[in-house]
């Protein structure tokens, strides 16, 4: 699986960019959607896919409405901060680590919570006029990595900070330290997490110089100063520059993501005077769409191309490439595809209609064993019975490679004042108020809490599911 890249409009990505805004930052402004982390884990081994299925029905069985998290607190910010940083504002992402759950409101304040003791931990805005824009977990020394912008900046440069999860547990946020301190990260520079390879790619854009830094230990291994590099494009192992389109062709380079050896140099044809949609690399398989085109898959290895009728294959909002499996997603109108690099419509999604009519990957996991994905939906009619519910989704977890909906968390068959979020296997029956009782902490009922969530997050250590909404609001399912 890939990372996830935060761009100023949705698009296809292959791993996590945060880009420097050019426009002043404004209190009212609202930050760019981010997309939904995927993570990616190597596995040994697929397991019997009834079994998968049976186990995943298992695991979202009997799904409540644990807790209730308020990442509002204008009594806990200093005087000091900066206004809008005190108004309520919905979460735009969502982050778990080591029993933390990190809430990144719109407004750029974020806080951690402690799922042991539920309670708030702290802020991570170390200081007063610190906006963070977005937040990574590096899983190779276990630390969050912050990224911000700040008013005595005027919000112009992104700045970089990591922070050992142990002193955030403690209480401790500003015991970090500042990353990437050389690079000038104004826009349109950008800087790039790559989980996949363990990678950091920055872009210094007052000199048009790229570099890749190690994850582990930010070493800088070295720099690529093209001012023709269009674009970058990562996948496992490698990495494909794109550079400013010719009459009738495109120049592209790929090279070794660990040293930036050039393997291959090649020209690839294209259509003169239509515009390039895009351009993906998957290993060997490079993606190239032009308007009102065919898809072009091609083996860059043998130059061997597979075209898929564009009727067939219209150009989506965003991808999300499948390494495990060679697949890869697409999202388009509300809707998810999985194809193969043959073009291939592999699996089209039973009851799932995404909530986000603009391709909202804020909403979006797929599970590490890339077998699941977990969307917040449109409810299906069975929700809209009453007014209150009207307005919810649902949670809906299906298999990528069937397309069948295991197990939904929605609103109907329950009251307003019962507790009650059940997978449909289960159809409300077993919750009551009772349940909510004894959740003291939460407010809100399912179908309030199911009303326009504006992030998602599946802890899969944990087996649970936290959502945000609009309120700045944090809720924990769990069975």
């Amino acid at each position: 699986m890939e990372g996830r890249r935060i761009t100023a409009s949705p698009q296809p990505w292959c791993s996590r960019r945060v880009v420097a805004k050019k426009r002043k930052f404004s209190g009212s402004d609202g930050f760019v959607n981010s997309v939904k982390k995927i993570q990616r884990r190597e596995i040994s081994s697929k397991r019997d896919r009834s079994f998968s299925m049976s186990n995943a029905q298992e695991r979202f069985r009997n799904i409540l409405l644990q807790e209730e998290y308020d990442t509002h607190d204008p009594k806990g910010h200093s005087s000091m901060v900066l206004p809008f940083l005190k108004k309520r504002s919905k979460i735009i992402e969502i982050v778990a680590a080591r029993d933390i759950v990190f809430a990144l409101a719109q407004s750029g304040m974020c806080a951690a919570f402690c799922r042991e003791t539920n309670q708030r931990i702290c802020f991570l805005n170390v200081s007063p006029d610190e906006v963070i824009r977005s937040l990574f977990y590096n899983k190779n020394n276990d630390s969050l990595i912050t990224v911000s912008v700040y008013a005595s900046d005027n919000f112009s440069s992104l700045k970089c900070r990591t922070t050992r999860i142990e002193y955030i547990k403690r209480g401790k946020p500003d015991a970090g330290f500042p990353l990437f301190e050389s690079e000038s990260l104004k826009w349109p520079g950008f800087v790039e997490f790559d989980d996949v390879n363990g990678k950091v790619l920055t872009y210094s854009a007052h000199d048009s110089v790229y570099k890749v830094f190690d994850l582990r230990n930010y070493t800088m291994l070295y720099s690529i100063s093209d001012k023709n590099v269009q674009e970058i494009k990562i996948s496992p192992g490698i990495m494909l520059l794109i550079f400013t389109k010719n009459i009738g062709h495109v120049p592209l380079k790929i090279l070794s993501i660990e040293d930036g050896t050039v393997l291959k140099s090649f020209k690839h044809l294209l259509h003169r005077n239509k515009k390039v949609d895009f351009i993906e690399q998957f290993n060997e398989k490079l993606l190239v769409k032009q308007e009102n085109e065919n898809l072009q898959i091609l083996d860059v290895r043998n130059s061997d191309v597979i075209e898929v009728n564009r009727t067939e294959f219209m150009t989506p909002s965003a991808f999300i490439f499948l390494y495990e499996n060679q697949l890869f997603l697409t999202f388009r109108n509300r809707t998810v595809a999985v194809w193969n690099f043959r073009g291939e419509l592999v699996t089209s999604f039973e009851d799932h209609l995404l909530w986000h009519p603009d391709c909202n990957t804020n909403n979006i996991y797929i599970t590490s064993d890339q077998d699941l994905i977990i969307s917040y939906c449109k409810a299906d009619s069975e929700s809209e019975d009453t007014l209150s519910q009207a307005n919810a989704g649902s949670i809906n977890i299906s298999n990528i490679l069937t397309g069948k909906c295991l197990a939904k968390i929605k609103a109907s068959n329950s009251n307003p004042d019962d507790n009650c979020s059940c997978s449909a296997s289960c159809g409300g029956k077993i919750c009551n108020s009772k349940k909510r009782a004894q959740a003291s902490t939460v407010r809100s009922t399912v179908a309030e809490a199911l009303e326009d969530i504006t992030a998602l997050f599946y802890d899969e250590e944990r087996n649970e599911i936290y959502t945000g909404n609009r309120f700045g609001l944090v809720h924990v399912w769990s069975n």
